[in-house]
């Protein structure tokens, strides 16, 4: 990856195209993932945009791990001509009441470029992240995004979360994915009852912290663009399943703008409401 990001920019892009479509075919049971998802979020659609749209996401989910290299090795000022941001500014807003701002950044295969960007814009920036299962990749992982940030929390350090919004700065939290029922409620998501974590509004209700809004979109010609939004008010109302489903219904905004970036190879929709209902994941022949 540290030689890949030696590479040219418009370049990289193409080789994640290729590999993307590499992988559509070499992997079948992430395919079916990816296929399964988008059949529950787009039934609107025909099979054929389906289809294609499966195919755009491989493509953007290769670009996403490529452009890891880039996020991880490249200087702020080689990557400074392929991106734009804005909306900086509602950071600002949302910090004057000193409690901190929770900014909420789907998982988009932009992620990592959207996190080296903010890193550099906001000084106080804490992401929050999963340790991965493999230990020697761990520790790379948190050495090298450990630089350009001001620190790194682990997802389930809730004291060190809440002890970093109480200070005054800025973490990135991302709560768009299936946990199980616990600490969750059900909320529509692309029109399916989804299981949403209530942790957002709870980091928020104890903080103070306003939520931000923050998306990283892949544009054409091998940029990007990042948008902070305005804080959102009213913001957590008290009840958890009207939080979750005002969270959800942000992120879903944004996916409908470019469907193919948004991270579909998660099992997004594993949990449902009745506990006996069938898996939608289980692949045809295989048991349950």
């Amino acid at each position: 990856m540290r030689l890949l990001a030696l590479l040219p920019i418009p370049l990289i892009g193409r080789i994640g195209d290729g590999l993307g479509m590499l992988l559509w075919v070499a992997v079948p049971p992430r395919r079916h993932i990816v296929r399964t998802n988008l059949g529950l979020a787009f039934p609107d659609r025909s099979l054929a945009e389906r289809r294609r749209l499966e195919r755009a996401h491989f493509r953007s989910a290769a670009r996403g791990m490529l452009e890891g290299a880039l996020a991880w090795w490249a200087s702020i000022e080689r990557l400074a001509p392929y991106y734009t941001i804005e909306g900086l500014e509602n950071i600002e807003v949302a910090r004057r009441a000193g409690r901190g701002v929770i900014l909420l950044m789907p998982h988009y295969t932009t992620m990592e470029m959207c996190g080296k960007i903010i890193g550099h814009h906001v000084p106080d920036f804490h992401p929050v992240y999963k340790p991965t299962k493999d230990p020697a990749f761990n520790t790379a992982m948190v050495r090298i995004r450990s630089t350009g940030v001001a620190g790194l929390l682990v997802n389930d350090d809730m004291r060190g979360i809440l002890r970093v919004l109480r200070n005054g700065q800025v973490i990135w939290y991302a709560p768009d994915q299936d946990f199980g029922r616990r600490g969750c409620v059900f909320a529509p998501f692309m029109g399916v009852a989804t299981s949403t974590l209530t942790t957002t509004a709870r980091l928020a209700q104890r903080s103070g912290a306003p939520l931000v809004p923050l998306h990283c979109e892949r544009l054409p010609g091998n940029r990007w663009h990042v948008r902070a939004d305005t804080p959102l008010e009213g913001f957590p109302s008290g009840d958890d399943e009207k939080d979750a489903t005002r969270i959800n219904s942000v992120i879903e905004a944004q996916v409908r703008q470019a469907p193919e970036q948004y991270l579909w190879l998660h099992r997004r929709f594993k949990t449902r409401p009745d506990p006996d209902a069938p898996n939608p994941y289980t692949r045809p022949g295989r048991r349950r």
